[in-house]
């Protein structure tokens, strides 16, 4: 076995490297750059080595000064993780070539399935189901439509190194090809440095659903059952989970069993997964191996009980898997929420900055060899006011869960989100919390297009809606009731005008364009040293029992007998005075006054926010890649203005109005923070 091995990546996915080979005794090396420097997974490690600047080509994607670290550290073997070097077949080529293990599959295997073209090709020799397509590197644009029309609208065009999301568009018509297919190509160009561009039919109402495969080098391979991961936005995964709540015991069977074939073909070694788009009749067509451990493999360890990591660490390491196929457990139920760096509430942008607050839910989930626990498990590679960089993707952490059923692990991930609290940057807790709480998610009748159906306009405060909206305004009492009382024991209070407590109470919740709502509520039986209280709102009663502190952010409590979890702060919202209550994805922000200060407040004109509309601003922080206007230009309402790259990803700015472009105030290749002026108009 390895004694010491280097991690060649970064985030969570090293911090969860680190976490094995620490619980197997191994010593480790994280690698960084200058952005990672104050790393979360560079403080985990024993030793760490510095590879270079920022971007990702200039240090994560050096492959010749990874091997020179591993020289420099003496470790034995490399991990990639996912993303970066970790399907590079010239890569895992040098490190064979220098004697140091790759913690992956050969060189050969990867070049075999890492190439979407090629592994159709094999997946066809292998008997495995392909989906109909052109598997041939295509030349241009003009090509690719006259291919799409051949095949038949709507297809798919992938870059063949493609991976993340990255790479790939669907077309509808003749335009969509022509401008994905340059789109794709200028994204696998830059992500990949591979702009090889295929095209294949897209099957509609389609479930993705993958194989999890492992193999060792004596010949033996298993597939660990499948994980659903048919809830995506823009082709990326959102939540994930693992059985499948659609196929059969029959399919998962078949599934399983070409996947195996496949792997046995290119003889793998290691971790890999398959992946299928599976219709509604469940047949089933393999879409590519991604050659890696994957981001999702979490809920596959949850319902077997194997860590994945350790596995590829020993397959690594020449050892024999240690079980069959018929040792391999399907336990319970998991799911995997992707906690991104992204402002839901404004079409997704990313989100990057400090951390002003990371206070993950407490994690209850726990294994061994012989015994493994229901609950809670975060995989993060970041910490309590670190940075999100502008550099990477947008993962901030990843939230499993591990329940007895389906229905079970969805209840305890709504909790656990509930008590997830995360500040200085958005998140996308909240639409977590929609998609969880969505009557079709909870049934099980959902495609990848789910997303793009239920938000086809974006996502909205109003799409969460609370089950009791009232149960909101009774918490912001509750917390206002505590901060009086405490108010009114400070001493040197002058004479005549010291707090008063009382007990009726106004609340106004804070709405948009200054439509308030109030709501009369009375707090009764209040007990500070119990922490106890009776809130009653028209002819609900809520009695309340919390033991946290009012300092606190995430509040537990009891109501009514039922346990729950939530998040109350004052300042955070369209007030500075009102408390924001968070509590299954809804927000409100809620002024507790007295009934007469209420009265006041109602005569309180409401100011609007001045008109932004002559400028386009930035609505993220990014690079500037392209101006695609120049001053004096007309322009049509969703023309392109300009194109701006973070996170890896390109988004592309369009005009909201026709309007003439009278000053381009940004150029080509600058950096841009939020709302930075890139253009305005006459």
């Amino acid at each position: 076995m390895f004694t010491k091995i280097l991690i060649a990546n970064r985030g969570e996915i090293a911090c969860r490297v680190i976490a094995t080979a620490r619980k197997m005794g191994i010593q480790t090396v994280a690698v960084y750059s200058d952005a990672d420097k104050d790393a979360r997974h560079v403080k985990l490690a024993d030793e760490a080595v510095r590879l270079g600047p920022a971007p990702s080509r200039e240090s994560y994607l050096l492959g010749e000064k990874i091997i020179e670290a591993c020289k420099q550290t003496g470790a034995q073997a490399v991990h990639p993780g996912y993303g970066f070097l970790s399907e590079n077949e010239g890569f895992a080529r040098r490190c064979e070539e220098e004697g140091i293990a790759f913690i992956g599959p050969k060189s050969h295997s990867i070049a075999a399935m890492g190439d979407k073209i090629a592994s159709k090709k094999l997946a066809g020799e292998a008997k495995v189901n392909t989906i109909p397509g052109y598997n041939d590197a295509i030349a241009g644009p003009e090509q690719a439509v006259e291919i799409a029309k051949g095949i038949g609208y709507p297809v798919m065009i992938k870059a063949s190194a493609g991976g993340g999301g990255k790479g790939l568009r669907v077309a509808f018509n003749d335009k969509e090809a022509f401008e994905g297919f340059a789109s794709c190509q200028n994204e696998a160009r830059n992500s990949f440095g591979d702009d090889r561009i295929f095209i294949e039919k897209f099957v509609q109402e389609p479930r993705h659903i993958e194989i999890q495969i492992l193999g060792d080098s004596h010949g033996n391979v298993v597939y660990l059952n499948e994980r659903e991961c048919s809830i995506q936005r823009r082709h990326q995964k959102v939540i994930e989970e693992a059985p499948s709540p659609f196929i059969s015991d029959a399919t998962r069977k078949a599934m399983g069993e070409q996947a195996v074939a496949l792997a046995k073909a290119v003889k793998y070694q290691s971790a890999g997964t398959v992946e299928f788009v599976v219709g509604k009749d469940q047949d089933f067509y393999f879409l590519e191996m991604n050659t890696r451990l994957q981001v999702e493999h979490p809920v596959t360890e949850c319902i077997t009980g194997l860590d994945l990591v350790e596995q590829m660490i020993r397959v690594a390491a020449g050892e024999k898997l240690a079980f069959t196929q018929t040792d391999v457990k399907r336990d319970g139920w998991a799911i995997e929420c992707r906690i991104n760096a992204e402002d839901p509430f404004r079409n997704f942008l990313p989100s990057t900055g400090r951390l002003v607050r990371f206070a993950p839910p407490e994690q209850t989930m726990w294994q061994s060899d012989t015994e493994h626990l229901s609950g809670v498990r975060v995989d993060t590679g970041v910490y309590d006011g670190g940075e999100i960089p502008m550099y990477y993707d947008s993962m901030i952490a990843k939230l499993i869960v591990h329940g007895k059923d389906r229905n079970d692990a969805i209840a305890k991930a709504r909790e656990a989100l509930n008590g997830f609290a995360i500040r200085g940057i958005s998140s996308n807790i909240p639409f977590q919390a929609a998609l969880l709480a969505h009557p079709d998610f909870v049934s099980g009748k959902f495609n990848t297009g789910f997303i793009a159906q239920h938000y086809a306009d974006g996502f909205h405060a109003e799409d969460v809606p609370h089950d009791d909206p009232d149960f909101l305004v009774a918490l912001a009492l509750f917390r206002n009731r505590r901060y009086r009382a405490r108010a009114s024991t400070i001493t040197g209070q002058m004479q005549g005008h010291q707090v008063q407590v009382g007990e009726k109470y106004t609340a106004v919740v804070l709405g948009a364009e200054g439509k308030n709502q109030y709501v009369t509520g009375e707090v009764t039986d209040f007990d500070a040293q119990a922490r106890v209280c009776k809130v009653v709102i028209g002819d609900k009663a809520y009695e309340f029992r919390s033991n946290a502190d009012i300092r606190d952010l995430v509040v537990r409590g009891v109501c009514n007998g039922k346990a729950f979890t939530c998040q109350i702060e004052r300042g955070n919202g369209k007030n500075p005075l009102a408390l924001r209550v968070i509590h299954n994805g809804t927000q409100a922000d809620v002024l507790v006054l007295s009934p007469k200060g209420a009265e006041m407040h109602k005569l309180m004109p409401y100011k609007a926010p001045p008109d932004l509309s002559k400028f386009l601003l930035s609505p993220m922080p990014g690079l500037l890649v392209d101006v695609a206007v120049q001053p004096g230009q007309k322009v049509q309402a969703g023309e392109k203005l300009a194109v701006i790259e973070a996170m890896k990803m390109e988004n592309i700015l369009f005009a909201a109005q026709d309007g003439v472009v009278s000053k381009i105030s940004a150029a080509k290749g600058d950096s841009l923070a939020v709302d930075d002026i890139i253009l305005e108009f006459e």
